[in-house]
């Protein structure tokens, strides 16, 4: 998403001196309706607050849309009914005009929450610390919670810590909310699949995996948006009504993984995708994120896919998102990709009243725009919709009824927000919930959940703080800023620990020490959004000086990489003088503390790479702008992920990841086998290895058939060493090895678990047949392939494994 500030605040109203819509009298507003605030100094939490409309000269009772003894449905209709043609298309775009005649004040939508609450966007505004003078008489927030990046948590293998982090999150915005420092509609998280280990943003992400990018969606998105008791409808009730603690939003779909590279940006470049890498990676964890997290927006990406913008297909929009998936709430467009079309793509040459007509009958509902964009007169763009909308209208280009239901959308979400009515149990949340001391420890041991050990010779980690007492510090992120640990799309933090205090909490610091620390790795001059890598390496200076470190140091030195990517540190590996490394990622405000409780054995590191850290060489073997994730041998590209990827150029494969002691398995069955009776119409064609002939039923097509089957099991984890820990167990199924073109492994199920020092716990897993063993065929057909799969469970210490037989019976 493009990143933009602005000092608008939260409601704004500006006075129309229409006074009558469709024989409805209505009195003139009276007053202005700021920030939330009415002319009394008030915030207001809701719009339907009787106060508020007298304070604006109205009376509130004359708006059925304010009863909230009627549905919402009705309410939203009502509300609809009184807007002009010109407030309906006012109401378009990120930052509304509201309709002060009737009460409806403005509403900026654009909030981020990707870590923790984001200064990016106009909408949560934190107060300066430089200016405390400006706050006097007002509650002053100065900061929030601020979590590690997403690629931290995801390596973390996590699933009640993404909820939790969704949870805190969401209770911080409605604290914010109720100060009338903040909105309710977060466009967050970043559910992009990393396709390329080059891509700038891949700190924003869960990873390369879309089953594992979905899990962490679903999470998240249930931690932003559920209210407890409220998690699911009752049948026949409208999931559109469900009550929702904060809006959450599921981006950048589809297929949008990369910013700019080599002279390719993302507001040109055509995505060539065939149908199924779509379904199989690029639309995978959006589908999870709607249909099993039931997120209440979607943001459709600046790319083209094949020939036609994202924001722009009607196929991709209306008919799979709304229709196939049932999304129970609004699109948004990332900020100026309706504009991307004109200016950038110039997609078939439309103008900007032609690409905000396309885009609304596609099924995009907000057009969110960019306050600096001015057009060729010189007046500032917020966005396409409501600047064109009117002349799209005049030239019948845009529908009044395709603008209500845009509308509709938007509105029954707010509704849900308790917009208009409030929602009693967050009503009290207030400065005290933000930064509270359970999120502080929150945001340590989520930063501590995503170390990942990468290497540890002669078990040179843990250091014994009183054994060593000094040590010594070096690299440039020894003291590093706010924006190399938080990372992107952040805040201000609670408080800011750096490596070096963290690190000062257990040993002092002598240059003249035998034990050295070296604070290395990326920032975001190399990597974040607009901005795709070069390469794979350390910037040179650190690569030597690494080394000369290293050499001079009486004992192995210990090296903690920084980045949101993989970096190709093969020397550093290799070298013995270099006795452990430890990828740190970007962990947030806490992230010194979680550091140092690593390094020092205050916490025994059990997170798990969620990308491929790939060699440099990698790079130089296909290109970034190639879609396919398949290897194509034609060309050479070795494919991509550790789905498909065949060469040889791996640093650490994806889950990689080592601890303080060894965790061993074991699997109580040997086999098992699976019948499931079809019809002869359910068979489906399967690409199979030349030389082997294809049975009388090759599959079974998922779509059709119940999917009741499962498959259980139980491994055993012991812990083999003097260390008790966290370590995540990752399930692989492997598809029957005749299968042409089918994925190397594919995750399907994970659990992380504390295992004590020499003890053994028993992990439980049962696997939809489905979901599981299912493949993606050419064809873009999800099925089950006859023969036999396989059921892995892997680390770097130990591998178990067991057959599944999938009989499909014509019977």
């Amino acid at each position: 998403m493009a990143m933009a500030s602005s000092s608008l605040r939260l409601f704004v109203v500006v006075l129309l001196c229409t006074t009558a819509y469709s024989g409805r009298a209505v009195p003139a507003a009276s007053s202005d309706d700021d920030a939330g605030v009415s002319g009394t100094g008030k915030v207001y939490t809701k719009v339907c607050e009787p106060a508020r409309f007298a304070a604006l000269g109205l009376n509130m009772t004359v708006f059925q849309y304010c009863n909230a003894s009627l549905s919402y449905g009705e309410r939203v209709r009502d509300l609809i009914g009184w807007m002009t043609v010109e407030e309906k298309v006012g109401g378009l775009g990120d930052w509304t005009a509201g309709a002060p005649r009737i009460g409806l004040p403005a509403y900026k939508w654009w909030s981020e929450a990707l870590h923790g609450l984001s200064t990016t966007g106009p909408t949560t505004k934190f107060d300066n610390l430089a200016t405390p003078h400006l706050h006097s008489g007002t509650t002053a927030v100065y900061n929030a919670t601020v979590f590690a990046n997403v690629i931290n948590s995801a390596a973390s293998f996590n699933e009640t810590l993404w909820k939790s982090i969704g949870q805190a999150v969401s209770t911080e915005a409605r604290a914010m909310y109720n100060m009338g420092k903040g909105g309710l509609t977060y466009w967050s998280p970043n559910i992009n699949v990393v396709r390329d280990p080059r891509w700038g943003r891949a700190l924003e992400t869960p990873g390369e995996d879309p089953y594992v990018v979905g899990r962490y969606a679903v999470n998240f998105v249930r931690g932003m948006q559920d209210i407890p008791g409220h998690e699911t409808v009752a049948a026949g009730v409208d999931p559109n009504t469900r009550p929702i603690k904060t809006s959450a939003c599921c981006k950048h779909y589809a297929a949008y993984d990369l910013d700019d590279w080599n002279n390719n940006t993302r507001f040109k470049f055509d995505a060539r995708v065939d149908e199924r890498d779509m379904v199989e990676t690029f639309q995978r964890p959006f589908e999870m994120c709607v249909r099993d997290g039931d997120v209440s927006s979607v943001m459709c990406s600046y790319n083209r896919i094949n020939g036609i913008p994202s924001c722009a297909d009607a196929h991709l929009l209306s008919q799979t998102i709304r229709g196939d998936w049932q999304l129970h709430g609004y699109i948004v467009s990332d900020c100026d990709a309706v504009r991307v079309m004109t200016d950038n793509a110039t997609w078939l040459g439309y103008t900007a009243v032609e690409a905000s007509a396309a885009s609304l009958k596609a099924g995009l509902d907000l057009d969110c725009g960019e306050s600096w964009i001015k057009d060729a007169n010189g007046k500032p763009v917020m966005d396409f919709f409501t600047t064109y909308g009117m002349d799209a209208v005049n030239a019948g280009k845009m529908r009044e009824a395709d603008i209500d239901k845009a509308l509709t959308n938007q509105y029954m979400t707010l509704m849900r927000l308790g917009y208009f009515d409030d929602i009693a149990q967050y009503s009290s949340l207030s400065k005290k919930d933000i930064c509270s001391d359970e999120h502080r420890s929150l945001a340590v041991d989520g930063a501590r959940q995503g170390m990942v050990l990468l290497k540890n010779e002669n078990n040179l980690l843990p250091l014994d703080a009183k054994k060593v007492g000094r040590v010594n510090v070096h690299g440039p992120h020894v003291q590093a800023p706010e924006k190399v640990m938080d990372g992107d799309y952040t805040g201000p933090p609670c408080r800011y620990v750096t490596p070096r205090q963290g690190v000062s909490k257990y040993v002092k610091f002598s240059q003249h020490a035998k034990t050295t620390i070296y604070f290395g790795g990326i920032n975001l001059h190399i990597e974040k959004e607009g901005n795709d890598r070069e390469d794979l390496l350390l910037p040179m200076n650190q690569t030597k000086e690494i080394i000369r470190i290293a050499e001079a140091s009486p004992n192995p030195i210990i090296l903690v990489i920084l980045s949101g990517g993989g970096v190709d540190i093969s020397f550093a590996h290799d070298n013995p003088k270099i006795g452990a490394i430890l990828w740190a990622g970007y962990p947030g405000g806490e992230g010194g503390n979680a550091i140092a409780d690593v390094i020092f054995g205050e916490y025994n590191p059990g997170g798990r790479l969620p990308l491929t850290w790939f060699k440099n060489k990698y790079i130089s073997q296909l290109p970034m702008t190639s879609m396919e994730l398949r290897p194509v041998p034609k060309l050479g590209y070795p494919g991509r992920t550790y789905k498909f990827y065949d060469g040889s150029e791996v640093l650490y494969p994806f889950g990689y990841g080592l601890s303080y002691t060894k965790f061993v398995y074991k699997m109580d069955t040997n086999g098992t086998a699976v019948t499931i009776p079809v019809a002869g119409r359910h068979c489906k064609k399967l690409s199979y290895k030349s030389g082997v002939s294809a049975p009388a039923c090759p599959a079974i097509n998922v779509d059709g058939h119940a999917c009741t089957e499962t498959v259980s099991f139980n491994v055993s984890v012991s812990n083999s060493g003097g260390k008790g820990g966290s370590h995540p167990v990752i399930v692989f199924t492997k598809p029957p090895a005749e299968v042409d073109d089918a994925p190397i492994k594919q995750v399907v199920a994970f659990q992380r678990v504390f295992v004590h020092a020499r003890s053994t716990v028993s992990v439980s897993f049962t696997l939809n047949v489905c979901k599981a063993f299912g493949i993606v065929e050419k064809t873009a057909y999800t099925v089950v392939p006859s023969g036999v799969s396989t059921v892995l469970v892997e680390n770097g210490d130990s591998s178990v494994s067991f057959p599944v037989k999938i009989n499909l019976s014509a019977v």
